[in-house]
């Protein structure tokens, strides 16, 4: 059956109060509420499996990835009590996005980690992965079987469109209740004394991303100039573009946007048309 949900959901730790010292805790309410919100418009969609393209997994040069381990497992840093997730794969699932990637003219790759049987193999979680999902399936008993995919940011903004039109045509001939979500921080230089230093960039690019998702035009977000991105320091382009090729069509709904720190943090939903 068709896709049943889409999302953009930051990856931020502050995303999560129990992974935030006590004075940290206040500093991104705005975004846990709306990652709340998503947790209930998710569970409302009722998927059986959830696609997750994030920035933070593999990078492999000129090339898409999804992971085709058996599961996903990892934990924040530095975070006592342990902030940890250990979740399945929907194995045949990537594989058919694996091949449907390949079957749009793409270049991408099967990833798995550890054991040389991807039905034994566990592959490392990465940030961009868990903090969506905990809010999103990951703390349910059982977990939600996940896919986890990632970009390649030397690939046009065409080939993650295509991408996610191919998600969206597995998903399709799928029995299963796929959902997507694209984990995505955005501008990284809001900040003077922040890792990437200030550009105004990082203001401009999260303008124009507010705007394109409030207005529903994701179709435009190929039209930012990937300079802009790079001097933003963005972490978001590729995987909306991905998300824009899955939900073409959908109404979004712009849930909230707040730069609290250095990184722009949004949060939205898709729906397919009733």
């Amino acid at each position: 059956m068709p896709l049943v949900f889409g999302a953009i959901a930051p990856h931020g730790g502050i995303a999560i109060a129990e992974a935030c010292a006590p004075e940290e805790r206040d500093v991104a309410a705005v975004t846990r509420a709306g990652m709340e919100e998503l947790g209930r418009r998710f569970a409302a969609a009722a998927p059986d499996v959830t696609v997750v393209a994030t920035p933070h997994n593999v990078h492999i040069a000129s090339a898409l990835g999804v992971v085709v381990a058996s599961r996903v497992k990892g934990r924040l840093n530095g975070v006592v009590p342990p902030i940890e997730l250990d979740v399945p794969s929907d194995m045949e699932l990537a594989w058919r996005v694996l091949e449907a990637m390949g079957g749009a003219g793409l270049t991408a790759a099967g990833v798995s980690f550890g054991s040389n049987d991807p039905a034994t193999a566990v592959a490392p979680m990465d940030w961009g992965v868990l903090i969506p999902l905990w809010f999103m399936g990951g703390r349910r008993e059982p977990a939600l079987p996940i896919v986890v995919v990632t970009p390649a940011r030397d690939l046009p903004a065409s080939d993650h469109v295509t991408a996610g039109a191919a998600i969206a045509a597995v998903a399709a001939q799928s029995s299963r209740r796929v959902a997507f979500i694209a984990s995505a921080d955005h501008g990284h230089a809001h900040l003077e004394g922040g890792p990437y230093g200030f550009d105004p960039a990082a203001r401009e690019y999260d303008g124009l991303v507010f705007d394109l998702v409030r207005e529903n035009r994701l179709d435009r977000l190929a039209d930012i100039s990937p300079g802009l991105v790079e001097s933003a320091k963005a972490d978001s382009w590729w995987q909306m573009l991905i998300l824009h090729g899955a939900v073409r069509g959908w109404r979004g709904d712009l849930i909230s946007y707040e730069a609290p720190t250095y990184f722009g943090m949004l949060t939205a939903s898709y729906l397919p048309p009733s």
